[in-house]
């Protein structure tokens, strides 16, 4: 085995055996099947318009604003795989082995959320975390779920979100996702529409009839034709490229291991 591609706390890391390298690979950045970088969908969105929500969010958070932003996203990468080993059929356990609480306990409350979702509505799970890319579209990502909700008959292409809202780069980012697997199935399209479960909602009942949802969570649906939304994220992939058209993806790359040289 000259060298394996795996994960570290959801970062994407190469340890070649040969040379005795180990390389933290940029995870703004996807390898495609020709060996180009293309930038992830959720990379390219950074272009996308701020709302003033944004900014006014920037002007009383200030400095503290890069910490939250990341916590936010080691929160969310958390979860989802919380989320990944339920559904893997793995048993998921609040401790660890040394009785240790091994998540906090925001993060296990919303898988806790996602496993009422599933208890409470039978789904036929497809596909799970999905590396997706495309030297043609020029752009990749990772897709979250691709399932059948039964109470509805339909197929959905899913996003898992812990935020406290939903923004509409989301849905800009659900779209991008379908128009990379109906590149890699040469223009094959199997979703009636894209989803996005929020696990950090406000809501406070199991709402209406038709409504799927429960205290604090909410499965939002659009299935509406994506080709507006598709529109608008190829511009955004435009002015992405115009501003950061030449940005290489970084790398750290360490030895394996070190010994003293003697004479």
């Amino acid at each position: 085995m000259a060298a394996i591609i795996t994960q570290l706390h959801s970062k994407n890391y190469r340890i070649d055996f040969t040379a005795k390298q180990i390389t933290f690979l940029d995870s703004r950045f996807y390898i495609t099947e020709q060996g180009n970088y293309v930038p992830s969908v959720t990379t390219v969105l950074e272009a996308y318009p701020k709302t003033s929500q944004f900014y006014d969010w920037l002007k009383k958070n200030g400095e503290n604003s890069d910490e939250i932003r990341d916590e936010a996203g080691r929160r969310g990468s958390v979860v989802h795989g919380l989320t990944e080993k339920y559904d893997n059929g793995e048993e998921v356990t609040l401790l660890d082995a040394n009785g240790e609480i091994g998540c906090k306990l925001f993060e296990w409350k919303c898988f806790e959320k996602y496993v009422e979702f599933r208890n409470r509505f039978e789904v036929d799970i497809h596909a799970i975390e999905c590396n997706l890319s495309s030297d043609r579209l020029g752009f990749a990502g990772t897709m979250d779920r691709d399932m059948t909700i039964r109470i509805k008959g339909k197929r959905y292409l899913l996003d898992i979100k812990t935020s406290n809202n939903i923004w509409d780069e989301y849905w800009l980012q659900l779209v991008a996702y379908q128009k990379l697997i109906e590149d890699i199935n040469h223009g094959k399209n199997w979703f009636d529409g894209r989803a996005i479960l929020h696990l950090n909602a406000k809501t406070r009942t199991d709402g209406r009839k038709d409504a799927i949802q429960g205290v604090g969570w909410q499965l939002l649906i659009d299935e509406e034709d994506p080709a507006e939304k598709w529109g608008i994220f190829q511009a955004t992939h435009k002015l992405w490229l115009a501003q950061n058209g030449s940005m290489k993806p970084k790398k750290l790359v360490y030895s394996l291991s070190h010994k003293v040289k003697t004479a």
